[in-house]
């Protein structure tokens, strides 16, 4: 049932978390800190092992949106995030991962546009901040509109900025692989007709932590393959020409 305090619909945060006991306390304030008030915060830990639920617990008693499950085993970022869809309540869903942050405007913005525009899947531009909270990169919004077609050559959704509307769109999952499922979903909606609509603000931080950056794209280019050819069922030579068009932007996007 939609908390009724305000006349805003209630927006669903979806926070996987797993072992991020160094930064999830800035992910759950930067949500405290939205403009916009009526929000469900429901944060699935993945059987961390570190101090995670412990920072979590202590906001649970101060602010009665936020709302802790545990999982008794490591299940993955996709029946983590499935997992706490399936115990929201509201008519807007959001994604927030445990180690990036929005700005205080972000919900109220995005939400003011999707009911105005009477969008269903909508998306935002964010930074690229290190361990330091020093800004590393942007990425704008490219294109106002992207469909199935557009979206299988190139990505540019980040899932710490996606808003969808359930009212429009119906009952939501991600696929159950560990990786890129964020990236399914998307194209799955898109092939059904809820084109992502591209609001140009940058209006969320994603976190890029210190790893072997060559080695995070090859294993990108063969996750992406995998959804191509597992998950959208395309055959070998559609596949390629999609593929090519993935490689070259994100080659382009490296060079600039």
């Amino acid at each position: 049932m939609e908390h009724n305090q305000t006349d805003q619909p209630l927006v669903s945060v979806i926070t996987p978390t797993y072992n991020s006991e160094k930064f999830v306390h800035k992910t759950i304030e930067s949500v405290i800190k939205q403009t916009y008030e009526n929000w469900e915060m429901i944060i699935v830990d993945d059987a961390s092992t570190d101090h995670t639920k412990d920072i979590i617990k202590k906001y649970l008693s101060s602010d009665t949106r936020i709302t802790l499950i545990s999982l008794e085993e490591n299940k993955g970022a996709a029946f983590a995030r499935n997992t706490a869809i399936d115990n929201s309540c509201g008519r807007f869903i959001a994604f927030l991962d445990s180690d990036d942050q929005w700005l205080p405007e972000k919900l109220e913005w995005q939400i003011k546009k999707m009911l105005e525009t009477n969008v269903a899947f909508s998306y935002t531009g964010y930074v690229v901040v290190n361990e330091n909270e020093e800004i590393i990169g942007e990425e704008n919004i490219k294109s106002s509109m992207l469909s199935y077609k557009e979206l299988l050559k190139h990505n540019d959704i980040g899932c710490l900025t996606v808003v969808l509307d359930k009212k429009q769109i119906g009952d939501i999952q991600m696929p159950d692989i560990r990786a890129r499922q964020d990236y399914a979903l998307w194209l799955e909606l898109t092939k059904r007709g809820f084109q992502a609509h591209g609001i140009d603000l940058n209006l969320a931080k994603y976190r890029e932590l210190q790893k072997s950056l060559s080695s995070k794209k090859i294993e990108m280019a063969k996750l992406n393959w995998k959804v191509y050819r597992d998950i959208e069922k395309l055959n070998f030579f559609k596949s390629l020409w999609y593929f090519m068009h993935f490689a070259i932007n994100k080659t382009m996007k490296y060079f600039k």
